[in-house]
C-alpha cells in the first residue's frame, strides 16, 4: 500500500475544512446533549460521520482509515478499559463482601454531610488516585464509592467529573506535562512551573464549585471552613511542588495535604446543618453497634492496597523493572497504518512518518496493578474467597459491556480523526486568530481532551503546534504549551470516555446524555476562566509567570 500524505485544508480553505472536520464532533454532541442517546449509539453515529469525512473529504484510503479506527479501539481496550474493569471490580468486591457498609459507617463518623463527603472523596481522594494512576481510575473508584454511600447517581458521577479537573494536568506521576515537554522541546520543569502558575488559581475554587453545584451558593457557605481548608491545602501544595520540584509530585502531595487538612479540621469543627439530597432519608450508618477500628481498617484495606500498588506502578524506576521482565512488553507495528501515513507542514516542520506502534505492556499497566491489589485484598475480606473474587470479575466485565463498547468506539474515533488530519485541521483553524491566539490556545487542549479523553494524548497531539504558533504570533511558547495542558483539564469532564466510565461506575449505563448535559455548563465555564487567565498572563499579568 502506498504512503498517504495528510492534508489539512482539502476543501478549498482552512475554515471550510475545519467546519467539515467538526461534523463528527457536532454529531456526537447532538446525540448526547439533545437526543439523550446511549453512549455507544452516539459514538457509532460519530464514527460513521468521521469515516465518511476522512475518506471523501480528506482522501484517506479506506484501508488506512479502517485500520486507524481499529488501532484506536484497541488502545481503548488496553490500557484504558483494563483500568476501568479492575477498578470497578475492586469496589464491587467490597460491596459483595459486606465491607462497604463499614466504609460507609467510617465516613459517616467523620461526616455524614453530603458536601463534605464529596470534597473528601471526589476531590481529595480522587486527586490522589489521579496522581498515582490516572486514565479513568479516579472517576471509576470515587464515583462508585459516592454511589455506594447513597449519592444519587447523577450527583455521584457529576461531582467526580467536576472534581477531577484539578489534578488532571499532573496525573499518573506527571505524564501529561512530561509528554508536553517531549513534543514541544521545552523543558518539562519549565512547563510544570507555568502550569503551576495557572491551575492552582482554578483548583482553589473547585471545592466551592462542587458544593455550589450540589446545593447552591448559600448552603455552600455553611461548610466554608472545609472548602477553604481543602482548596488552600491543595492549591498551595500544587503551586509549590509544580514550581519548585517538577511534574511528578504535585497531585500526590496536594491530595495528601488536603486529606490531612480535612481530617484535622473535622476533629474540631462540624457544620451546623447537615445537607442531604431532597427526599433522602436521614443517615442510618450509625444505627446499631459501630464498627471497630480493626473492621474499619480491614474494610478500607482494598483501597489502601490499591493506592499503594498504583503508586508503585507509577514510579518510573519500578515500571522499568517490570518492563525488563522477559515477555512483559510486546510491541508491534499496527498493520495497515504504521509507516503508511506521512505528516506534513504546518503540523511538523519537515515531512515525517506518523508511526503506529501498539504496546502491550501487560505487567506494568495500571490495570494490572489494580488487579494484583484486588487479589491481595481478598484475604482481608470476611468469608471471601479467590473463587468469588474471580466470579465477581467476570460479572463486572459483563455489566460493563456497553461502556467497554463506547470507550473503544470513542478512542477509535479519536485515532481516525488524528491519522486523517481532521484533528490537526481543527487545530490550525484556531491559529488563525492572530493576536487573540493566547485566549484560544487553551481551547486546543480542551478539544484534544474531549476527543481523546486524555490530557496526555491532547498534549501529544497539539503541543508541538502550540509552540510553533506561539512563536509566529509573538506569544510566550512555554505559556502556550502550558495552556494546552491547563485547558485540557476542563475538557476531561465532558469527554465521552470519562462519561462512560462514570456511568458504568454508578449504574447509569444508557444515561450518558443526561450526564453530558449536567457536566457541559461546568466545563464551558471553567474553560473560559482558563482562556481569560492565559490571555491576561500573556499581557498585563505577565508578571505572574515564573522567570528562568
Amino acid at each position: 500500500m502506498e504512503v498517504w500524505h495528510q492534508v489539512y485544508a482539502p476543501l478549498g480553505g482552512t475554515v471550510t475544512s475545519a467546519l467539515v472536520a467538526s461534523i463528527p464532533l457536532i454529531a456526537l454532541f447532538y446525540m448526547l446533549a439533545f437526543r439523550k442517546s446511549k453512549g455507544h449509539h452516539a459514538a457509532i453515529v460519530a464514527v460513521i460521520c468521521a469515516f465518511l469525512c476522512a475518506v471523501l473529504g480528506w482522501g484517506m484510503p479506506v484501508g488506512i482509515a479502517a485500520s486507524s479506527f481499529v488501532y484506536g479501539a484497541a488502545f481503548g481496550l488496553f490500557p484504558i478499559i483494563w483500568i476501568v474493569i479492575t477498578a470497578v471490580w475492586v469496589y464491587n468486591m467490597t460491596v459483595d463482601s459486606g465491607d462497604f457498609e463499614h466504609i460507609k459507617s467510617s465516613i459517616a463518623q467523620l461526616t455524614d454531610d453530603r458536601r463534605l463527603q464529596a470534597i473528601f472523596i471526589a476531590f481529595a481522594f480522587g486527586s490522589f488516585l489521579e496522581g498515582t494512576a490516572g486514565f479513568g481510575t479516579p472517576v471509576a473508584i470515587t464515583a462508585a464509592m459516592l454511589a455506594g454511600l447513597g449519592f444519587t447517581p447523577i450527583y455521584a458521577a457529576g461531582m467526580c467529573l467536576i472534581a477531577n479537573t484539578a489534578p488532571v494536568a499532573f496525573g499518573a506521576i506527571g505524564v501529561p506535562v512530561i509528554v508536553a515537554g517531549q513534543v514541544s522541546g521545552i523543558s518539562d520543569l519549565h512547563i510544570s512551573a507555568y502550569v503551576g502558575h495557572q491551575l492552582p488559581l482554578l483548583s482553589v475554587f473547585v471545592p466551592m464549585w462542587l458544593c455550589c453545584a450540589m446545593c447552591g451558593f448559600k448552603r455552600a457557605l455553611e461548610v466554608l471552613p472545609a472548602i477553604a481548608v481543602a482548596g488552600l491545602c491543595f492549591a498551595g501544595s500544587q503551586f509549590f511542588f509544580s514550581t519548585y520540584h517538577g511534574p511528578t509530585l504535585p497531585d500526590i502531595m496536594s491530595a495528601l495535604c488536603a486529606i490531612i487538612g480535612l481530617m484535622i479540621l473535622l476533629r474540631v469543627w462540624k457544620p451546623r446543618a447537615i445537607f442531604r439530597f431532597e427526599g433522602e432519608a436521614p443517615a442510618k450508618a450509625n444505627d446499631g453497634p459501630l464498627p471497630s477500628t480493626g473492621e474499619v481498617v480491614r474494610a478500607w484495606s482494598p483501597f489502601i492496597i490499591l493506592a499503594i500498588m498504583v503508586f508503585l506502578w507509577g514510579l518510573p524506576q519500578f515500571k522499568s523493572l517490570l518492563n525488563s521482565v522477559p515477555g512483559a512488553v510486546i510491541t508491534f507495528a499496527w498493520p495497515g497504518v504504521d509507516g503508511l501515513v506521512m505528516r506534513t507542514a504546518p503540523i511538523v516542520a519537515e515531512p515525517s512518518v506518523y508511526g503506529a506502534k501498539f504496546t502491550f505492556n501487560w505487567l506494568s499497566a495500571g490495570g494490572t496493578a489494580i488487579l494484583i491489589g484486588g487479589f491481595l485484598a481478598v484475604p482481608f475480606m470476611p468469608k471471601y474467597s479467590f473463587g468469588r473474587a474471580f466470579g465477581c470479575l467476570i460479572k463486572t466485565t459483563y455489566v460493563l459491556r456497553f461502556p467497554i463498547l463506547t470507550i473503544s468506539l470513542i478512542l477509535g474515533l479519536a485515532y481516525l480523526m488524528n491519522y486523517s488530519g481532521m484533528s490537526s485541521t481543527l487545530g490550525i483553524a484556531f491559529t488563525m486568530t492572530g493576536a487573540a491566539y493566547p485566549f484560544f490556545a487553551p481551547l486546543l487542549g480542551w478539544l484534544g481532551v474531549f476527543l481523546t479523553g486524555s490530557d496526555t494524548s491532547s498534549n501529544a497531539l497539539f503541543c508541538g503546534m502550540q509552540r510553533s504558533t506561539a512563536e509566529v504570533v509573538g506569544m510566550d511558547p512555554t505559556l502556550a504549551v502550558a495552556s494546552n495542558s491547563s485547558g485540557g483539564v476542563t475538557g476531561k469532564m465532558i469527554s465521552p470516555q470519562s462519561i462512560s466510565v462514570a456511568t458504568a461506575a454508578t449504574g447509569m449505563v444508557g444515561q450518558e446524555g443526561n450526564l453530558f448535559r449536567f457536566a457541559l455548563p461546568h466545563s464551558i465555564a471553567m474553560t473560559l476562566i482558563v482562556c481569560a487567565l492565559t490571555y491576561l498572563q500573556s499581557g498585563p499579568l505577565k508578571w505572574m509567570l515564573p522567570s528562568f
